[in-house]
């Protein structure tokens, strides 16, 4: 696992896109397409605004969703209205090219299943993403898998429904996909992240990010989660030095 810290949220978000940009870049050259997985919040979107810039082979690329919430389409706390705000009002990727998870389905296991089944026509069977992208939840949670849930248990399918998590039932990845993903991208921002992130890096498998693969993952995080402290402004004026008196 390797650890780049950065100054804050804004660097994470514009280094990710340009590592995004690089694995699509070489992805396509090598197999003729790029699927890439893409989780929910707020450093995320301004990574997929940055990466609308990058020098990014749009035509095939593929992007699918981590997670998200069982709501209806015009619910503001979906990340799919997120995702297509940030990246196609600024980056010419086809509509089609991003595969939503259908969690209005009134069968959410059967939606799950469909979904499970989208991912084996595009990346194969069993589907192999190029690039996961991966957030870190206070309390040692991604993508949707989250203490005490029993979708940390699934292991026969890529797709399983949760139970409810702060106030909501989610559809996400599972962990034998995350696991068999060439590039685990992880953004980790945020002062309440410190322990987690520490937690993260020292591989502690008790805690659900703990338990996705750690040989191909590149975690970029800023100066808060790495509990590191703001570097002196250079503008920031310095007491002069005190004159010492010379004996003669």
């Amino acid at each position: 696992m390797n650890f780049r810290i950065l100054a804050d949220a804004d660097a994470v978000a514009k280094e990710a896109a340009k590592t995004i940009a690089e694995e699509a870049r070489t992805a396509v050259a090598e197999r003729g397409r790029f699927i890439v997985a893409v989780s929910g919040g707020r450093t995320p979107w301004r990574m997929l605004r940055a990466l609308a810039f990058e020098d990014v082979p749009w035509k095939e690329l593929h992007l699918v969703q981590v997670d998200e919430r069982v709501a209806p389409a015009d619910d503001p706390g979906r990340n799919l209205a997120h995702l297509r705000e940030s990246l196609l009002d600024h980056a010419p990727l086809p509509p089609e090219r991003i595969y939503a998870m259908p969690v209005e389905s009134p069968d959410l296991k059967a939606a799950a299943e469909h979904y499970a089944l989208t991912l084996k026509k595009i990346a194969g069977s069993p589907p192999v993403l190029d690039l996961v992208h991966l957030g870190l939840g206070p309390d040692g949670h991604t993508a949707s898998l989250v203490p005490g849930d029993p979708a940390l248990q699934v292991t026969d399918t890529d797709v399983a429904i949760t139970g409810i998590y702060q106030g909501r039932r989610r559809m996400t990845l599972t962990y034998p996909i995350l696991n068999r993903s060439r590039r685990v991208l992880w953004l980790i921002t945020g002062s309440d992240k410190i322990e987690m992130l520490a937690r993260l890096r020292e591989g502690d498998t008790s805690i659900p990010a703990g338990r996705v693969r750690r040989d191909r993952a590149l975690v970029l995080a800023d100066r808060a989660a790495a509990g590191r402290p703001e570097p002196p402004r250079s503008s920031e004026k310095r007491p002069p030095p005190r004159n010492r008196k010379c004996d003669n």
